[in-house]
């Protein structure tokens, strides 16, 4: 199955076009016909079922099906993690974290961060493009990139986490993880978070853990507790 994503359709469409882009990759890379089926999500947990009846390079049809809306998971996972030096490695975080199952990210700016300015726009077609290839209907909420004083500010319903390389008290994230619970990590920088951020978290409930025995990346952290809520919910 094919999956489009297009934030403009939504409950209760009978019909629907495509804008000029869509419809060239519709007709040109796709090679759809008149009265072929296409599957469209709007990222909010709609799926479509359309009819293409009107096929053009710059202007596609189709006559909505079935629509359904596609349960959420029993868990909600937020990753605050701090930009990269290197942008790709970030979006490959994006990429696969949206694939494995995340609901929220925020990107944070530490004490120790080399790169303090994101693209969201770069970041939400990354994330648009891997919820397509993973077949899900949930697009995951990209936050605009905060300061870490300020997001320990926010309140949070979750249960909280803060990863880090300091050799002081810590458990295992895998020991902490129960099903079903709401679950927010933070992530730092290259340089690790610093101490006083450390003690910061700490000061507002975050618990502290550990992602295993070897130090990680930035990026390979983030998966590895990506994959870790996601293990445990299976």
């Amino acid at each position: 199955m094919q999956l489009f994503y297009n934030p403009n359709i939504s409950e209760g469409h009978t019909t629907f076009s495509f804008d000029k882009d869509e419809s060239r990759h519709i007709v040109k890379v796709l090679r759809k016909k008149t009265g072929d089926l296409l599957h469209i999500t709007n990222g909010d947990g709609w799926l479509f079922e359309a009819e293409l009846t009107f096929v053009d390079t710059k202007h596609c049809a189709v006559k909505i099906l079935t629509q359904k809306l596609q349960p959420k998971r029993s868990f909600n996972l937020h990753l605050a993690v701090a930009p990269t030096k290197m942008n790709d490695r970030y979006e490959w975080f994006l990429e696969k974290a949206t694939e494995i199952g995340i609901e929220e990210i925020t990107p944070i700016i530490c004490d120790n961060s080399e790169r303090k300015v994101v693209k969201p726009e770069r970041f939400e077609k990354i994330l648009q493009s891997a919820m397509k290839q993973s077949l899900q209907c949930y697009l995951p909420k990209l936050n605009e990139a905060i300061s870490f004083k300020e997001f320990l500010n926010t309140s949070f319903s979750a249960t909280k986490y803060i990863a880090h390389c300091e050799e002081t008290d810590k458990t295992s994230l895998k020991s902490q993880l129960k099903p079903n619970n709401d679950i927010l990590i933070l992530i730092g920088p290259e340089g690790d978070f610093s101490v006083k951020e450390i003690k910061m978290a700490l000061a507002t409930d975050f618990i502290p853990v550990t992602l295993g025995n070897t130090r990680l990346r930035t990026e390979t952290a983030a998966i590895v507790a990506c994959h870790s809520v996601a293990f445990v919910n299976e």
